[in-house]
């Protein structure tokens, strides 16, 4: 996926009454409150790069929603790529190719019923996309207490065991455990 340059400048759709305090953005990026950021830089939590100042130009609301009330200043932030890789052999991915490259770790991938980290790839970080998960951001408990203290919003944070991505519905991969005999 390509950069985000600046200028940084957003149309967002808004689904509720009022801007949550996190936002996909384009290809890797997320948008963050200024409060988000403020208190993620104050506590000393890590793995959040960027913190660049965004102009949102535009608000379009979906469903029938009363008119939004002002809108929190964001920032853009990319996770990191972390060296966390995902344990093959522990979790329940459906890939419809081999993995061919041990660093990426990106082949294929149909579905995914749970996750684990492969013991001692994790470095820390409290914000982070895995080897082999690129497409997520996965978080550090440390992570997850500090969004439940400051009640920060528009954030579902899964365990990584009970984390579940099936959008062809095809289910869990068969189970490749021989039963003893």
């Amino acid at each position: 996926m390509l950069t985000w340059l600046p200028p940084y400048r957003v149309e967002l759709e808004l689904y509720g009454q009022g801007g949550g305090d996190f936002v996909e953005g384009p290809g890797y990026d997320a948008l963050i409150s200024e409060r988000f950021a403020q208190a993620f830089q104050a506590e000393g939590l890590t793995g959040l790069l960027g913190f660049h100042p965004v102009e949102v130009v535009r608000v379009r609301r979906r469903r029938k929603s009363p008119q939004p009330g002002s809108m929190p200043p964001y920032v853009a932030v990319t996770a990191c790529f972390g060296r966390g890789a995902v344990d093959e052999a522990r979790s329940r991915i459906r890939r419809s190719e081999p993995i061919t490259c041990p660093e990426c770790r990106s082949a294929g991938v149909d579905s995914v019923h749970g996750f684990a980290l492969e013991p001692g790839t994790w470095q820390g970080e409290d914000a982070f996309r895995p080897r082999g998960k690129r497409g997520s951001i996965v978080v550090s408990e440390r992570f997850a207490e500090f969004v439940q203290r400051h009640g920060f919003t528009n954030m579902k944070l899964t365990p990584i065991e009970e984390y579940v991505w099936d959008p062809d519905g095809k289910g869990p991969p068969a189970s490749t455990h021989v039963a003893p005999g």
